[in-house]
């Protein structure tokens, strides 16, 4: 396992994030043990959870897990999302950050977590609101590092810009969605992201397992998984190319040797903007490809291949002529 850098903080996280949004859900208390045992035992001291996973249990079997090496390790969390039935127990006013933060520590059994992010942008509440609610659990030590997940580049580049303005700590990490059929992230977000000095931490490097191999083939329309049950899920990656793309994925790692899994955790960690993928299972079985992942050796010439098998997202400014120059 190699390490990177975490945005401009001078600490060093593995190449690989542990995602445990199955904690206390798909995975047990058993199962989840075995996964951050094995996580560990891979290298990897970066851990993802965020308060609205499982109602909480994520964040309490995280937190009794690393009892006793907390200091060796990296702990993100998150809010936005309800964590409950009033009306003002969600979004990311400074009033529900402040009290999702100190929730957050206590079921994660420490004094402070290195990354919290505002896990989606609040069209509710005005930028400087959040952006200080961050500033202030800084000044408090509850948080080291602020950061976003799921906000856009010109939402993130406006925060950078209130921080700067007002000295205040700027951010460190993005948490985009980034995979072979979701490759908006390359257009803006990861440019703004490298050009600010931002770490970036992508979730779902193998599309909720479109990029597994299990959908594709004979047996691909039997397959049962998150892509057939999951509203949301459907609706990301229902469409027809995707699914297009992934059997021409399928069908190149079988060629080449490689386990899909592994070779679509990769391809993202290849990107020069991205400082780790996050992997998440809900199993030990299922772990074991993303960690091998870290086995691939991904050159230029093989990321290029691979990336040849998806659609490149247009460039922001539209002027197609330019990116065929290239």
């Amino acid at each position: 396992m190699k390490f990177k850098p975490l945005g401009r903080t001078g600490v060093q996280v593995s190449e690989l994030c542990f995602g445990t949004m199955s904690f206390g859900g798909d995975a047990d208390h058993a199962a989840a043990a075995a996964m951050y045992k094995a996580s560990r035992n891979a290298g990897i001291n970066f851990f993802d959870t965020a308060d609205q996973y499982s109602k909480g249990k994520s964040e309490e079997i995280l937190g009794a897990l690393m009892r006793g090496h907390r200091n060796d390790l990296v702990i993100t969390t998150k809010c936005f999302n309800p964590t409950g039935d009033d009306v003002n127990a969600r979004g990311t006013s400074r009033r529900h950050v402040i009290r999702a933060v100190e929730a957050s520590l206590k079921r994660l059994q420490t004094d402070r977590v290195e990354v919290f992010f505002l896990h989606h942008y609040d069209k509710r509440t005005p930028l400087e609101e959040s952006v200080r609610a961050l500033e202030d659990l800084v000044r408090s030590g509850k948080v080291l590092y602020p950061a976003v997940s799921n906000w856009s580049a010109w939402q993130t580049q406006r925060a950078v810009d209130l921080q700067e303005r007002h000295n205040w700590a700027r951010l460190q990490l993005v948490q985009p969605m980034y995979n072979l059929v979701k490759r908006q992230a390359e257009v803006e977000l990861l440019p703004m992201a490298e050009a600010n000095g931002i770490g970036v931490i992508p979730y779902s490097p193998a599309a909720a397992g479109l990029l597994s191999g299990k959908y594709s083939g004979k047996q691909g329309a039997k397959a049962a998984g998150r892509l057939k049950t999951n509203k949301n899920y459907e609706a990301r990656y229902g469409e027809k190319w995707a699914f297009e793309t992934a059997d021409k994925f399928a069908a190149f790692c079988k060629k080449k040797g490689l386990h899909p899994v592994s070779a679509a955790v990769a391809w993202v960690g290849a990107h020069p903007a991205i400082t780790a993928p996050i992997v998440g299972a809900r199993s030990l079985e299922q772990l074991k490809d993303s960690l091998n992942a870290v086995k691939i050796d991904m050159t230029p010439a093989l990321r290029a291949e691979i990336s040849a098998l998806s659609r490149t997202p247009a460039p922001a400014t539209d002027r197609l002529e330019e990116q065929k120059a290239k």
